[in-house]
């Protein structure tokens, strides 16, 4: 004899239930570093209660499909947070942080400093002065190294110098419009063991431009790469003699950064512009 039917649906029902309950988290979406709408570096920002598996951000992250997307999850007063472009996890983002602290400060009534705890690159700060966001990062550990072959070929450029970070290689080269102008072999720079490239030169109007290559990370070309500031604001404090200064990423949206060196750590400031807020159903 089995089962009555009633029961065994509910089993069923119990089941089906349990296997694909769906998780809600609120998605924002800021343009970093942006003086205007539509322009500076689209983050998107995710809050969290607890972590869920990495490959669900990962997904979340190829979903949204910006060059990054932040998670955070608060413990005690500190957010901790994880920055993944659309193809990998990355250790450090500045303009995702950015676009994080004014997430906090606008919509969830935290006030003075907020502290983010990274995975690897220690606490980061940022504060909120009038109509900016400041971050406070440590700076960059670069070297000047040899020339390698494979720049030229994927720049069809020379540089006048070349250094290595931590993670990225920084070329500087001597004046805007040949950062400007600059077309690179996208397929050639993927294959060089760093997570991106940055360009850099005097600037006409501002102190230093300069452009953020990073096909390595799944991104032809970043916007505005606040953290590769921890690498040029050391650079061209050392160079100009000045320890504030301003700064243009030359992108196709473009984006202004407030620079300041600070012993061994960089404040890097901009502005954000609110583009949405959503709901994120997995």
């Amino acid at each position: 004899m089995g089962l009555p039917i009633i029961p065994i649906f509910h089993i069923l029902k119990g089941y089906i239930k349990k296997s694909f309950t769906m998780k809600q988290y609120p998605l924002y979406q800021v343009d970093a570093f942006a003086e205007q709408p539509f322009t500076g570096n689209p983050a998107a920002v995710v809050i969290m209660n607890e972590w869920p598996e990495k490959q669900i951000m990962q997904n979340i992250a190829m979903e949204n499909n910006l060059s990054e997307t932040a998670f955070l999850v608060k413990i005690d007063d500190i957010y901790h947070v994880r920055y993944f472009t659309p193809t990998v996890e990355v250790d450090l983002c500045g303009h995702a942080t950015l676009a994080s602290g004014y997430v906090l400060f606008t919509f969830y009534n935290e006030k003075n400093t907020i502290t983010f705890r990274t995975t690897s690159k220690g606490d980061l700060f940022i504060t909120k002065k009038e109509d900016q966001m400041i971050l406070d990062f440590p700076t960059d550990q670069y070297q000047e190294v040899e020339l390698p072959k494979f720049v030229i070929e994927a720049l069809e450029a020379k540089p006048s110098e070349i250094y290595w970070g931590l993670n990225d290689l920084m070329l500087v080269f001597d004046n805007e419009y040949q950062i400007r102008e600059m077309n690179p072999n996208f397929d050639i720079m993927a294959k060089i063991p760093s997570r991106g490239m940055m360009v850099t030169a005097p600037g006409k109007e501002v102190d230093f431009v300069s452009r953020f290559f990073a096909p390595q990370s799944g991104i032809l070309e970043d916007p505005v790469t606040g953290s590769a500031h921890t690498t040029l604001i050391p650079y061209w404090a050392k160079r100009i003699g000045k320890t504030k200064m301003i700064a243009r990423q030359l992108s196709k949206r473009g984006g202004t950064i407030y620079c300041e060196l600070a012993g061994d750590r960089v404040k890097i400031g901009g502005k954000a512009i609110h583009y949405l807020t959503g709901e994120i159903f997995v």
